[in-house]
């Protein structure tokens, strides 16, 4: 089901949950609400959309790639960029990592480990702040 996009700074400031098998719906509900707003969006955190747990969903160009409770294992070529988040309005500056290497669970509940690399990478990055309760 597509969800509002939340904008209250205060529930995205909050800390996610980590994710279980159980949390299938929410993994739907962030497939169709970023396809519904393909235009304008690469990625989502489920606290985007009203849950507070630790999934989030990014496009690696060829699929969209959904990661449950997603752990930066390695990290290199830090740099400088501006970003802009579908929750927020405007752009604001942040750094971030040319490659990064992530553990994760995928939408089986099987768990990964991939290297990302370029754009891929730091929309995971964006992505992964939202769960902290980081906001860019």
């Amino acid at each position: 089901m597509v969800k509002p996009i939340i904008k209250d700074v205060m529930f995205l400031g909050q800390k996610s949950e980590p994710a279980t098998a159980d949390d299938r719906q929410i993994i739907t509900d962030l497939q169709d609400t970023l396809k519904a707003h393909r235009d304008e969006c690469v990625g989502m955190a489920a606290n985007m959309i009203g849950y507070k747990k630790r999934i989030i969903i990014v496009n690696v160009g060829f699929a969209d790639l959904v990661m449950q409770n997603p752990v930066i294992k390695a990290k290199s070529g830090k740099y400088e960029t501006e970003e802009s988040c579908l929750s927020l309005t405007g752009r604001r500056q942040t750094e971030r990592y040319q490659n990064i290497e992530v553990e994760y669970f995928d939408i089986s509940f099987n768990k990964q480990k991939q290297k990302f690399s370029g754009y891929a990478a730091q929309i995971i990055q964006h992505e992964m702040d939202h769960l902290e309760g980081i906001i860019i």
